[in-house]
């Protein structure tokens, strides 16, 4: 994994070597650096995402938010950089989340509702693409990646009794005697499925 995190971070460290990345978090376009890439606190407490870096789609979120036009203008400038994040934060801090969400949805804007897990699962894309499927009493994540020709499955709950302490530590080369010494020392609790 963290090998799978550094190559992703290979344009980032492109742009270090070439001299336009900072290493300082929080200065540089992608790390909430730039005011139209960033996440803001809405009326409700909750929070958008908003991550508009081509122009086109700035002058969108502008126009909905709205926005003074000089920051469409000198979106990549800099020194207009807290000025407009002080606008954002206003304008963005007078409706609630799924209002901005509401009229936000159909656009270019590229700006969305941060959602909490529940949320996420409920969302009529990840409905529509069955990213979480239904296992027994859980509804869980769906395997990815996703594949035309070979079909991903979701692994059978286990029965009660293969949830069972001692079984699942059997597995793991431990004898029934170890696992109560376990039980007895209070290093494994007896609560729920697996006890």
């Amino acid at each position: 994994m963290t090998e799978g995190a550094s190559m992703l971070a290979t344009p980032v460290h492109a742009l270090m070597a070439a001299g336009l990345w900072s290493d300082t978090r929080g200065a540089n376009l992608l790390d909430s650096g730039a005011p139209f890439y960033d996440t803001y606190e809405t009326a409700d407490a909750r929070h958008l995402a908003v991550g508009c870096l081509e122009p086109r789609f700035f002058a969108e979120f502008a126009r909905l938010l709205p926005l003074d036009q000089i920051f469409v203008r000198g979106q990549y400038d800099r020194n207009l950089w807290p000025q407009m994040r002080a606008a954002i934060v206003d304008r963005v801090g007078q409706k609630t989340r799924d209002d901005w969400d509401r009229l936000f949805a159909a656009t270019d804007a590229c700006v969305a509702p941060v959602l909490s897990l529940r949320e996420a699962r409920d969302h009529p894309h990840n409905r529509a693409r069955n990213a979480f499927l239904k296992s027994g009493a859980l509804e869980r994540p769906a395997p990815a990646p996703r594949f035309s020709r070979s079909r991903s499955t979701l692994a059978a709950m286990p029965a009660d009794h293969d949830c069972q302490a001692v079984t699942v530590l059997a597995r793991f080369g431990l004898s029934e005697s170890e696992t109560e010494a376990l039980f007895k020392s209070g290093a494994l609790v007896k609560s729920g499925v697996i006890g």
